[in-house]
């Protein structure tokens, strides 16, 4: 199955960082940033650990706020010298909300090598026609982390318990994908979470270990409900779409989101299908999904030929227009996706 070469990448340097500053080896400027926090933060969070000892950072250590400061206050600390200890750490967290923040250009182009300068922003990234960012390339190490589609989630998942050494079922990891979305560091908090409630020396985890310890049922979940309409099994799909948008945390952009999501896929299988016969592997890498799920596609490339794909693909955008009150729609979101439904399957 294909990764995303973005994400293996930024993982991959989130590792260097952190094998880099475990032993002792530090960049003057680090610039942490993009739309996705978790490896930002996780960087961050090694700088920390590693750059002084608990002992040096009442007098090396400063941890501003970009609401609370500017840059002046930022480059006058990073300018000051260590005491009693071999490096200076000053943090700028939240840098994306200090107005000022291009003017550390200044200070990043000669960086006191004593001081290690951290500016992380979260959620949001520099401009790379920028000062600041062409500086810190230069004579710092700058990590961009971006966001993973939908569809990436379960990819991610695989790898992420592979690197804590351990393994997941491709239905778990889909079923976790779901609970957490995309939110990175959501996955790794319940994956913590989750483990300590398995058995000692557990080293793969089921499906039934995500329902019994996450609270999302098995049964009931988009996973699910895509399953049943790519076998255009009427019954199964109304009766998981009624129990899915009961639950409380039922929201039905997420749900048109998935649903668009697996169609779209469908449509990207048939389109390369149709240029020549593919392997179960190659099929699973156009996807981007776990050899495992690829006979369900080939179901439903069978059950969904072009014309109807794009009358399905049609609805789900409708819907997705209502379940975000377009048109002065009211309807429960309950409701919408019981007619989103029965619309996909009466196509």
């Amino acid at each position: 199955m294909a990764r995303n070469p973005a994400y293996v990448e930024t993982a991959a340097l989130c590792d260097k960082i952190i094998r880099e500053v475990g032993a002792g080896n530090f960049s003057p400027v680090y610039l942490l940033m993009g739309e996705e926090p978790y490896y930002p933060d996780k960087a961050c969070d090694a700088i920390m650990e590693a750059a002084l000892a608990p002992e040096e950072r009442d007098f090396n250590q400063t941890v501003f706020y970009g609401l609370d400061t500017d840059a002046g206050t930022v480059a006058s600390e990073a300018r000051c010298y260590p005491m009693m200890a071999e490096r200076r750490l000053v943090v700028l967290k939240e840098a994306q909300s200090m107005k000022s923040l291009e003017d550390l250009a200044t200070y990043c182009e000669e960086p006191l090598d004593s001081t290690v300068l951290v500016i992380l922003m979260r959620g949001a990234k520099a401009d790379k026609r920028k000062a600041l960012y062409k500086t810190v390339s230069k004579v710092g190490t700058v990590l961009e982390s971006q966001p993973l589609r939908d569809y990436e989630i379960s990819r991610w998942i695989s790898d992420y318990y592979a690197s804590r050494g351990l393994g997941i079922d491709p239905d778990a990891a889909e079923l976790l994908g779901e609970s957490a979305g995309t939110d990175l560091g959501k996955i790794a908090l319940e994956t913590d979470k989750m483990l300590k409630n398995l058995p000692e020396g557990t080293t793969r985890v089921t499906a039934e270990d995500v329902e019994n310890n996450i609270g999302i049922s098995r049964q009931f979940n988009i996973f699910e409900l895509t399953k049943a309409l790519s076998a255009r099994n009427s019954q199964s799909a109304l009766y998981i779409a009624a129990r899915l948008g009961s639950e409380a945390k039922f929201a039905l952009p997420m749900a048109t989101s998935a649903i668009f999501g697996h169609f779209y896929r469908i449509l990207t299988l048939e389109a390369r299908m149709a240029k020549g016969q593919l392997s179960q592997q190659e099929k699973a890498a156009i996807l981007g999904v776990n050899p495992f799920f690829v006979r369900e596609y080939d179901q439903a490339v069978a059950n969904y030929p072009l014309p109807r794909l794009m009358r399905v693909l049609a609805a789900i955008e409708e819907y997705d227009y209502k379940g975000k009150g377009g048109a002065g729609q009211d309807t429960e979101d309950k409701e919408l996706l019981l007619e989103l439904t029965s619309k996909i399957l009466a196509v």
